[in-house]
């Protein structure tokens, strides 16, 4: 199904990113750079779980069967996305209120 496949193309992408611009916050040249870059990484990992929703939605409009196993996977994978903001907002507040 094409819109299937888009998702999970999307969604590798984007989670991918998420990873790839973490590393980069860690090595930012200045406490601004990580915030920024941090900033990247939540939208990356809100991006995430969006198409996340997106698929289990997908399924639910086709009325598409989906295995128990592949139901509970995309749950932990949504779940584990709005952990990812969660600590990213967090981090990002932190590390603006050390900024002076």
């Amino acid at each position: 199904m094409v819109e299937t496949r888009h998702a999970i193309s999307q969604v590798i992408r984007s989670s991918s990113s998420v990873a790839a611009n973490y590393r980069s916050a860690c090595r930012g040249k200045s406490k601004a750079d990580f915030i920024s870059k941090l900033g990247t990484v939540e939208e990356e990992a809100d991006e995430s779980g969006f198409w996340l929703e997106m698929l289990s939605d997908i399924a639910d409009l086709r009325h598409l069967k989906i295995e128990a196993s592949t139901s509970k996977e995309l749950a932990r994978l949504l779940d584990e996305s709005n952990q990812l903001v969660a600590i990213t907002v967090s981090s990002r507040k932190t590390a603006k209120g050390n900024n002076g």
